[in-house]
């Protein structure tokens, strides 16, 4: 690579059913494709061989489309960075093996990344400015919900964590209990915005340290249902957006307790949220009032950088080259990797 400019890089993101590939270079964006795959809406969920079969079909003309919109030829790039793991091991699979055949093509490296630390730096790319070192990230999706201290890029330790389901998951079961369209934690936030969040009075169960637990909810919202509903078929529908904000306010009141009692802890007032449930328009309230009354510095991720995105592997991908790192060919995607770390080596000298 060239002296005179910083690395180019394509990131490509298949964890679990959206196809992505981005192209940016040194923090700017020159591209970021999403393809979402629709097909899941009609089970009210995520089928793992459809989405792998989706993503076979999707990732070559999806990376070209970043290619284009980029306008750079593949023999421009300096490296490919792809997602490892957590995620659906077929859909990983479909990603990995594409970018590394990509990479070996072109003698150029192949940076492996771990999908929820891409999501926390997600915040390095423009149009920023990046979190200061150290900062803490509440990162929320469907499949996980962690707090994360943050001291370098390649430093961080998780705080505390779901001990079973993720938040955004909480969403989108309640979502499927009152009938709304999968994925149902969008649908729920724009509902929430015309209901009552004072009219059920849905417990908020507080873990020891900085863990959450959210299948309590889920389980006492359906109880809810099941008694109301005995008396009155239609009460779901006649309460359909009370509901909805009654729920998410139980869950945005779960999730602040940890973060805010983090802060009081470690003195620490930067603060970043990520991952797909940093789209909810309730919890970026909570974060940015917080800014105003409590004194803190948020981060707020921009809406194409909260849901699962390419240009955020990229992003720890140019990170992790900078400092000479680099993956193998033999390097094997999992659905489970516990360890916020990079899962590139440095390069031997």
């Amino acid at each position: 690579m060239s002296e005179n400019k910083d690395w180019l890089i394509l990131g490509i993101e298949s964890s679990c059913d959206d196809t992505s590939a981005a192209v940016i270079c040194g923090p700017r964006v020159l591209s970021n494709v999403v393809a979402n795959q629709t097909l899941h809406a009609e089970v009210g969920g995520v089928v793992p061989e459809w989405a792998s079969r989706a993503h076979l079909a999707k990732i070559q003309p999806v990376v070209q489309a970043a290619l284009d919109k980029a306008q750079v030829q593949a023999e421009e790039l300096d490296a490919v960075a792809y997602t490892l793991g957590p995620g659906l091991q077929g859909s990983l699979h479909v990603g990995a093996s594409f970018a590394k055949a990509y990479a070996f093509a072109r003698g150029i490296p192949a940076i492996p990344v771990h999908h929820m630390r891409a999501h926390i730096l997600a915040h390095v790319l423009e149009p920023g400015p990046a979190p200061a070192y150290p900062f803490l990230c509440l990162t929320v999706s469907g499949g996980h919900t962690q707090l994360v201290r943050v001291d370098a890029h390649n430093d961080m330790e998780v705080l505390g964590q779901t001990l079973d389901d993720a938040a955004g998951e909480a969403f989108d079961k309640v979502a499927k209990l009152i009938g709304l369209p999968y994925p149902g934690g969008p649908v729920v936030d724009r509902l929430s915005k015309e209901g009552d969040p004072e009219a059920f009075a849905f417990s908020r169960p507080r873990m020891q340290g900085y863990d959450w637990s959210f299948s309590g909810l889920k389980t006492q919202v359906l109880h809810v249902l099941q008694k109301e509903q005995a008396k009155d078929q239609a009460f779901v529908q006649q309460n359909q957006d009370d509901i909805c904000a009654s729920v998410q306010a139980a869950i945005l009141d779960m999730l602040m307790a940890p973060l805010r009692q983090a802060v009081q802890d470690t003195g620490i007032t930067e603060v970043a949220i990520a991952g797909g449930v940093s789209a909810n328009s309730g919890l970026r309230s909570r974060l940015q009032a917080a800014a105003n009354e409590e004194d803190w510095t948020v981060h707020i991720p921009p809406m194409a950088h909260c849901t699962d995105n390419a240009a955020m592997i990229a992003a720890v991908g140019w990170l992790d080259a900078k400092e000479g790192r680099r993956g193998h060919l033999g390097d094997a995607p999992s659905p489970r990797l516990p360890q916020l770390k990079s899962l590139a080596e440095t390069a031997a000298t």
